[in-house]
C-alpha cells in the first residue's frame, strides 16, 4: 500500500531555496513522489511514497524545530498517485495575495474541532442557538465532487477570487456562526483571518479541514466525496480513493 500524505505549516522561513532543495533531496532519497511547496511563510507538502520512508521524511522534518508541530494527514491507496516528485519556492503556499489573510502578520483565527462541528449539524445550531453556516473556501470543481450539507458555496475557480464572490453574502450570514473549510485547512485558515479582520468576528475555521473531519468523525453532515489534486480524484468519508489501482497490475 502506498500512503498518501497532505500536511502545511505556517512558520517563518529565511531561505526557502535552501530549505526547499533540502526537503527534495530528502524526499528523493526516500523514493516519494508528490509536490512540496516551500515559502517565507511555510510549507505545504502532498507526498506519497511506502509507509516507512514517508515516517522517516516527517520524522526529519519535526527534528527541525519550526517544524515540530507539523500535521499529517494520511490516507493509503493501492496505486502511486503522483507522477514525479516536484519542488518549487513559491512567493505564498496558498496564494491568496491579501495582507490581512497572510497568517505570519497576525494571531492565528480561531478553530473549531471537528467532533463540535458534527454537533452542531446534528443539533441544527451551535452552543449558543445560533445558525452554523458552513462556508466552502474551495472552487467550483471541487465542490462538484462534494460538501457539507447546506454549505455556503462561490462561484470561484481561484482562491483569490473569494473575497469578492463572497461580498453579496456578509449581510445574510452576519448573525451566523460561520465555519469556513476546505480540503486540509490551508485556504480556509486564511479566509478565516481574512474575514475576521475585515470585520467578520462571527467566523471559525474546520480544523484540518474536511480531510480532518473526514479522519476524527467520518462524513456525518457531508455529502458526496473531497476532491484531492491527484489520480486518485477524490475520497470518501472512510478516505478511500475514488479512483484505485493494485500497484501490481498497474
Amino acid at each position: 500500500m502506498i500512503a498518501n500524505t497532505a500536511a502545511y505549516h505556517f512558520t517563518p522561513v529565511a531561505d526557502p531555496d535552501a530549505l526547499c532543495a533540502t526537503l527534495l533531496e530528502r524526499a528523493t532519497a526516500a523514493q516519494l513522489r508528490g509536490t512540496i511547496l516551500v515559502a517565507g511563510e511555510g510549507i505545504n507538502l502532498f507526498l506519497a511514497g511506502a509507509a516507512p520512508q514517508i515516517d522517516g521524511f516527517y520524522a526529519g522534518l519535526r527534528a527541525d524545530a519550526r517544524f515540530a508541530g507539523l500535521r499529517v494527514k494520511t490516507s493509503y491507496s493501492h496505486m502511486q498517485p503522483f507522477a514525479r516528485l516536484k519542488a518549487k519556492v513559491k512567493p505564498e503556499i496558498i496564494s491568496f495575495r491579501i495582507d490581512d489573510g497572510q497568517p505570519l502578520a497576525y494571531p492565528r483565527a480561531p478553530s473549531i474541532d471537528p467532533a463540535t462541528v458534527q454537533r452542531w449539524l446534528r443539533q441544527g445550531h451551535d452552543d449558543a442557538g445560533k445558525p452554523v453556516v458552513m462556508l466552502d473556501t474551495r472552487n467550483t470543481q471541487e465542490i462538484e465532487f462534494g460538501t457539507f450539507q447546506d454549505a455556503l458555496v462561490l462561484p470561484i475557480t481561484k482562491f483569490t477570487d473569494l473575497p469578492e464572490a463572497l461580498a453579496p453574502h456578509r449581510e445574510a450570514i452576519k448573525d451566523s456562526t460561520v465555519v469556513s473549510f476546505c480540503t486540509g485547512g490551508i485556504r480556509c485558515e486564511k479566509a478565516a483571518l481574512w474575514m475576521r479582520n475585515d470585520g467578520m468576528d462571527n467566523v471559525l475555521q474546520l480544523d484540518g479541514g474536511i480531510l480532518g473531519y473526514f479522519e476524527a468523525v467520518g462524513g456525518e453532515g457531508y455529502d458526496g466525496r473531497c476532491f484531492v489534486f491527484d489520480e486518485r480524484v477524490a475520497l470518501d468519508a472512510a478516505l478511500q480513493p475514488l479512483v484505485d489501482q493494485d500497484a501490481d497490475a498497474a
